[in-house]
């Protein structure tokens, strides 16, 4: 280990203008990260674009092989970063508090709590709010953990055909069936991806605030690598950073546009095609860069602010217009089949259940730590001042009840639908995997239906600006080597890339080529996500004797 930790050398990455050209003139700064990420990111837009065919073909290939022989290095991933932040919580680590003992938090914890839950979450909830659960639910390939199910797809089902729920024998299967949809959805969008997110914050906030390095994935690794973190190694892992970041980000921007496509076909009749989701593409990234160019305390912090008021007024209105009872059974219910089944689930060994394992668990983790980089700087860089338990209490816990709320009320409205009064509309559109309309036909029962509809499509789109705005934010830091008022220009250069490389993996392949690319990018970085928990265990191990040592001194003073 490296004594001087706690007052690192003066570090020759940061920008200057002597030190790195210029592109073209602008204010553009050309780092290796930068150089090297975006040429690749470039070549990367354009061969997609001009080898379409050969694309699909790549992203399909790619993304089966990386279900099937790396379940393990996600599912280990996963499951070792989560009980990471259990540990450090409730350990006397817990207590350290990230910027010194005299910091302040910068945000009230509603404003810090809505802008990491709209960073971190908002498009997925709307595209799999419904869908994810029905899914489960339904069964068939998708059973989680090979439960049985009642439904059954030859079936052409009517009110007086749908399971009887009031049938002893029929009963129990459909409870289970509902309520592991439930809980299945939150163990995808609860602890164990909010703990990726959190390692990555936890590591960066400490590393910066109690130690003195920039907000970059490279300054985790000082206790392990010392000052070569200035050189290539840090630039390789900043570069994998950035790689897993914009592909992440894209994921996310491809299925949030194919979700307002949808809506908008479904409710105007505008065609849902390619060339209406590249301008819908292009009229939101447009969005983002005036958010952008605003910085984080103007566009993104107030963005998000409406973006979490609007998202818990169509929580709230699903709650009273749907079947309240019904959303709060689903509630309970799935919170007790969570808590049961979160380690039958957090296994990988042994599974019956591979189809699910791999085309839903494997993914999610692989999108979620191709998240990770942007969502954990994000998140840092808005949590100077808090202890380390408040920040694993506000980054795991409250999210992940946020998630049971609204998984509850939207894919239980959705169950409720479908057993009591047999209406198919959803259980159609998710059995032909047309997962972005399924929301829009569980509006379709509920009163006031297109203003829900319109409501859900809003929010998507500024669930869409908020993510660009501040992913590209957070990647412009990296690629600035850790300057964190980055060039307008350089803003604006990522922004654009997101929005381009969504593009170009939506023509390649769709949802699949989405998936695809979450996959080959969060492999890496799972192997540096582990680097960076074992990196901080020891940084603030080393912060905690410091302190009692500092603590004994002044009493014998």
């Amino acid at each position: 280990m490296h004594e001087e930790e706690k007052q690192p050398q003066q570090m020759p990455h940061q920008v200057d203008e002597g030190r790195y050209k210029k592109l073209f003139g602008l204010d553009i700064y050309l780092t290796p990260v930068f150089v090297i990420s975006g040429i690749t990111i470039v070549l990367f837009i354009i061969g997609s674009l001009i080898f379409q065919d050969q694309a699909t073909e790549l992203f399909k290939s790619a993304r089966v092989w990386l279900t099937t022989n790396l379940d393990w290095l996600f599912m280990i991933t996963a499951n070792l970063v989560f009980l990471f932040c259990v540990i450090v919580a409730i350990s006397p680590l817990g207590k350290i508090r990230l910027g010194g003992p005299e910091a302040k938090p910068e945000y009230s914890n509603l404003t810090w709590l809505a802008m990491l839950f709209a960073a971190g979450v908002g498009i997925g909830l709307l595209f799999f709010g419904v869908s994810e659960p029905v899914t489960y639910f339904q069964g068939g390939n998708y059973s989680p953990l090979g439960t049985e199910t009642i439904y059954d797809p030859a079936a052409e089902y009517t009110s007086e055909n749908v399971p009887d729920i009031n049938d002893p024998e029929v009963q129990p299967k459909v409870q289970r069936a509902a309520s592991l949809g439930i809980a299945t959805t939150v163990f995808h969008w609860g602890l164990h991806g909010w703990a990726i997110y959190g390692v990555v914050g936890l590591a960066l906030a400490f590393f910066a605030y109690n130690r003195g390095f920039p907000l970059l994935i490279r300054s985790a690794f000082y206790p392990i690598l010392g000052d070569r973190i200035w050189g290539w190694p840090g630039h390789i892992i900043d570069t994998f950073a950035i790689f897993a970041g914009i592909f992440g980000l894209a994921t996310s921007l491809g299925l949030g546009v194919e979700q307002v496509t949808s809506g908008l076909n479904y409710l105007f009749e505008i065609p849902a095609s390619k060339l209406t989701m590249i301008l819908l593409i292009v009229g939101i990234t447009a969005i983002a860069l005036v958010s952008v160019m605003t910085g984080i305390n103007v566009g993104i912090k107030r963005l998000s602010q409406f973006n979490i008021i609007l998202a818990f007024v169509l929580l709230l209105t699903i709650f009273v217009l749907g079947p309240t009872r019904y959303i709060f059974q689903s509630l309970f219910a799935g919170l007790g089949t969570y808590i049961k089944e979160i380690i039958p689930l957090s296994n990988w060994i042994g599974r019956e259940d591979t189809s699910f394992l791999h085309d839903w668990t494997t993914f999610y983790w692989a999108w979620w730590i191709a998240w990770a980089p942007f969502i954990g700087t994000f998140i840092a860089r808005i949590s100077k001042g808090r202890t380390v338990r408040q920040f694993v209490f506000f980054v795991l816990i409250l999210p992940t009840l946020l998630c049971l709320l609204w998984f509850s009320a939207f894919g239980g409205t959705a169950i409720h639908q479908f057993l009591t009064g047999g209406f198919t509309g959803v259980t159609e559109e998710v059995e032909a995997y047309n997962y972005p309309l399924a929301l829009f036909k569980m509006f379709e029962e509920l009163p006031v239906s297109l203003l829900l509809s319109c409501a859900a499509m809003l929010l998507t789109i500024i669930f869409f600006v908020t993510s660009s705005d501040s992913g590209s934010l957070i990647i412009d830091i990296m690629a600035a080597g850790g300057k964190v008022d980055a060039p307008v220009a350089q803003r604006v250069f990522w922004c654009t890339a997101e929005g381009l490389v969504a593009i170009a993996l939506l023509l390649g392949g769709g949802l699949k080529a989405l998936q695809a690319a979450s996959l080959a990018t969060g492999f890496p970085f799972a192997i540096v996500l582990l680097g960076m928990g074992g990196c901080v265990l020891v940084g603030m191990i080393r912060e905690r004797r410091e302190s009692l040592s500092e603590d004994s001194n002044n009493l014998q003073e």
